[in-house]
């Protein structure tokens, strides 16, 4: 599925979700976000990525860690997590994050990044099959997988949260980061997020 078509999804549900998403800040942590580090810690890193998105894998797959030993270990940052699907592989990989266990969640998301060039394709069968593989070896049936991918409850909330995303930041690319209500675009070295983090950490 191209971005077109994701985004022609987005726009038949403007209307039935305006409303709601009006009355909601993106930067307000909600409920249902993932986040991973303390509550209570001075900055809130939120990030907007895309499953299939290979510059958001390789984030995922480097800086992240350095981040979250440095920061997020140590109470300094607490790290959001937010869905930005570009795509068909990125809506279903999205999709399968909310079926399982907040406590393995994280577990499952980095395979998935680390995985990325097995089970992203341009044949949405090929991308479900290899997607499915994944997801068995952790223990999930094929019943369960083919609930979760058809549960249109997740499908509408993750698009809520892009047209959030939109509306209020006008996020277009992944990865994006909205730093303590600062947005800053794209992949980022350690050392930038260090001067950014840092600068906040001495005010």
């Amino acid at each position: 599925m191209k971005k077109s078509i994701i985004f022609s999804i987005i726009f038949l549900f403007i209307f039935t979700l305006t409303l709601r998403a009006a009355d909601q800040s993106a930067l307000k942590i909600q409920d249902n976000d993932f986040f991973i580090g303390d509550s209570q810690a001075p900055i809130t890193i939120i990030e907007y990525a895309s499953m299939s998105c290979s510059h958001c894998a390789d984030f995922h797959n480097g800086v992240l860690n350095e981040i979250k030993s440095e920061y997020i270990d140590t109470g300094k940052v607490r790290f959001v997590f937010r869905d930005f699907p570009f795509n068909y592989p990125a809506l279903a990989g999205s999709m399968m994050m909310r079926c399982i266990p907040n406590e393995v969640r994280y577990d499952y998301m980095s395979a998935l990044y680390k995985l990325q060039k097995s089970w992203v394709f341009r044949d949405n069968s090929k991308t479900k099959a290899e997607l499915y593989k994944i997801m068995q070896s952790g223990g999930m049936t094929l019943d369960e997988f083919n609930e979760c991918l058809s549960d249109t409850n997740i499908e509408n909330d993750l698009l809520e949260g892009v047209m959030n995303a939109q509306r209020e930041f006008n996020i277009r690319s992944t990865p994006t980061f909205i730093i303590n209500g600062v947005l800053y675009s794209g992949n980022k070295n350690i050392k930038e997020f260090r001067q950014i983090i840092d600068k906040i950490l001495s005010q």
